[in-house]
């Protein structure tokens, strides 16, 4: 062989191999009942959501919450998930952890602009409080309708995601807590986000059929499981 298709098949064995991208841990709620499988934790969701629109490899632990392992508690006193692992240091909340990724994989940018970041920030809380409720005349579902019909009239506006025609991250975070709104509420009150909220419906498919949710997505019968002994103490 001469020096040059040496050369030449050296460089061809160097580009055939690939290097190896280091994956990030990170620990999220296993479901409840069934520790392999994944759990309903929405601000776990909201991480791996981020992971999977960045494609940024990652190892991932489920944690059973009614029986922490040891070494989770070791690395992670407060027992909280989720948590990932950036540069030998596992950081908690999912606030910190969605910006430490923007920031390490800046691509394909997820920023929200600063006036839309607070769109449907209370819609969560609303649906937890309606869900809970056992006084049909408490207010709670007239306020639960008011957050929705905000972001109805926004995506109106703005959509068919919050910030436009790009998915961000306030959509990231939006995501989740939709599903469990979804599928709590119809299952334990019968309630199904009103037809003439016609943006919201549609967000809501849009975002529940994007790959990154169905792949992150905990099953129905074990965000069901995990709401029950709340609504029915």
């Amino acid at each position: 062989m001469t020096t040059m298709n040496l050369l030449i098949f050296s460089v061809l064995l160097l580009s055939s191999l690939t290097i190896p991208t280091m994956a990030l841990e990170v620990c999220v709620k296993a479901a409840v009942g069934a520790p392999d499988h994944l759990g309903d934790c929405p601000f776990s969701q909201r991480v791996l959501l981020t992971l999977e629109e960045k494609k940024v490899p990652y190892q991932m632990h489920l944690i059973d919450i009614s029986n922490k392992p040891k070494w989770f508690l070791e690395i992670n006193p407060g027992g909280k998930v989720p948590v990932v692992k950036f540069d030998g240091r596992w950081v908690p909340d999912s606030d910190v952890i969605t910006q430490i990724l923007e920031k390490k994989y800046p691509k394909p940018s997820l920023v929200t602009p600063a006036e839309y970041a607070s769109v449907g920030s209370k819609i969560f809380a609303s649906f937890v409080t309606f869900l809970k409720s056992k006084n049909a005349s408490d207010g709670t579902e007239q306020v639960l309708m008011s957050e929705l019909s905000a972001l109805e009239k926004h995506l109106k506006a703005h959509g068919p995601y919050v910030s436009g025609e790009k998915i961000s991250a306030v959509d990231l975070s939006l995501a989740p807590k939709l599903y469990h709104l979804d599928v709590a509420l119809r299952h334990f009150k019968n309630w199904n986000v009103p037809r003439n909220l016609t943006h919201v419906k549609k967000y809501m498919k849009l975002l529940f059929s994007r790959e990154s949710f169905v792949k992150t997505a905990a099953k129905k019968k074990y965000l069901i499981a995990a709401w029950a002994p709340k609504v029915n103490p």
